[in-house]
């Protein structure tokens, strides 16, 4: 598979005023695209251990190619999930399962806003669908690819990464997850739920 900087669907002030077109160029240009390129190479690399009968830096090349390969699908997912403001909130069958899984809508954002500035360092909050335990998580991520269960399929994702808020939000972590709720693609999480759950 070729793998590439994916467009964004917006234009780069489109989420203004709580994300600003400054840090979205530079995110999805620059950080994005570091990620992408880091993808192709861990890929040609072990692609070339392969033809060499030489995995003398296996560990090396295994290690770049979940770190990159997760930062570019997580940060597909990013751009995606956000939309400008005036969004509805989630769908009937998405809400109805948050409500059981978290007790009410408020419940659920609060811990995944509690989750998201609880992140060590750098990382993400994932809402994620467990289809063997058929209910929703809310999960940490630490760098792209720590601490995550086997089997989510992530619905919703939050970049905590300082590189992802930084520039307008300084060290203000929980301002910047407090904004990002405006930004919120309910009807992208919903037909990423409907997927995941058949």
């Amino acid at each position: 598979m070729e793998h590439k900087l994916p467009e964004l669907p917006y234009d780069y002030n489109a989420l203004e005023p709580y994300y600003d077109e400054q840090t979205v160029k530079i995110h999805h240009d620059l950080h994005h695209k570091s990620y992408v390129d880091g993808l192709i190479k861990a890929e040609q690399q072990l692609a070339q251990a392969r033809q060499q009968n030489d995995y003398s830096l296996i560990k090396h090349w295994e290690k770049e190619l979940a770190f990159h390969g997760s930062g570019h699908i997580l940060h597909t997912l990013f751009w995606e999930n956000m939309a400008p403001t005036g969004q509805v909130g989630p769908a009937h069958e998405l809400m109805d399962q948050i409500q059981n899984d978290f007790g009410s809508f408020d419940a659920f954002k609060k811990q995944f806003s509690a989750a998201s500035a609880a992140v060590e360092g750098s990382g993400w909050a994932v809402l994620g669908w467990n289809p063997i335990f058929q209910q929703l998580v809310i999960l940490q991520a630490e760098k792209h690819q720590n601490l995550t269960l086997w089997g989510i399929a992530p619905l919703l994702v939050l970049d905590v990464w300082e590189h992802a808020y930084y520039l307008k939000y300084q060290n203000r972590r929980a301002e910047f997850i407090s904004a990002w709720w405006n930004i919120v693609n309910w009807q992208e999480v919903d037909q990423r739920f409907i997927k995941a759950v058949k």
